[in-house]
């Protein structure tokens, strides 16, 4: 299968959900942006597992797996999130035996998943269908410059009644504001016409 690449571009707090993380995933080669929501302990963990020179004084859980992975003589391939069935990712995390090469694959939590990658460096993937379900790609060309100083507010229920320039605008804000979970819907509405269009 033809896997994408994805690299760590960032977590910050969820502007929708109380206590949730967002963490983005971006594809190098067209920008498209995964946002995923992560729990509190993953977000740290993840944060933590990327700042190399921080060592928390006792081992977090993701800690204690990556010391038991080497132990057992394996390393840490790659992680690939490979599906998403109701706004929930799946993902696996590959290893292999670094003495007789036999490779593993265990179902994980995609913020799991994330946390053990960043601890080996290993490289993160995903499927087309899954960037094309999930992806926000912010095209500002695209964006109208008719759009008054008077924007719309994208409330739920309420974008049937916004143009396609005016839903593009409230895209771009979110995704500037770090408002996943916003443009996650907007992206949605804005594929949905296009399939009807189509």
């Amino acid at each position: 299968m033809d896997y994408k690449r994805l690299i760590i571009r960032g977590i910050s707090y969820s502007q929708t959900q109380s206590g949730a993380y967002a963490l983005l995933l971006e594809h190098e080669e067209t920008n498209v942006k995964l946002p995923i929501v992560i729990g509190n302990f993953e977000a740290q963990s993840i944060s933590l597992g990327l700042e190399k020179d921080i060592h928390p004084p006792r081992p977090l859980t993701h800690d204690l797996f990556s010391k038991f992975v080497i132990t057992a003589n394996y390393e840490l391939t790659s992680v690939i999130i490979y599906q998403i069935v109701d706004g929930v990712f799946f993902s696996n995390i590959n290893f292999k035996n670094k003495e007789n090469k036999e490779e593993l694959i265990m179902d994980a939590r995609t913020s799991d998943a994330v946390a053990m990658a960043v601890r080996f460096d290993a490289p993160i993937y995903t499927t087309h269908q899954v960037l094309n379900e999930a992806g926000i790609l912010l095209e500002l060309e695209d964006v109208s410059k008719e759009v008054e100083m008077d924007e719309p507010v994208a409330n739920e229920g309420d974008l049937s009644t916004l143009s396609i320039s005016e839903i593009n605008k409230l895209l771009e804000d979110a995704v500037r504001e770090e408002d996943f979970d916003a443009a996650l819907e907007l992206q949605k509405e804005i594929k949905r016409r296009n399939k009807k269009i189509e």
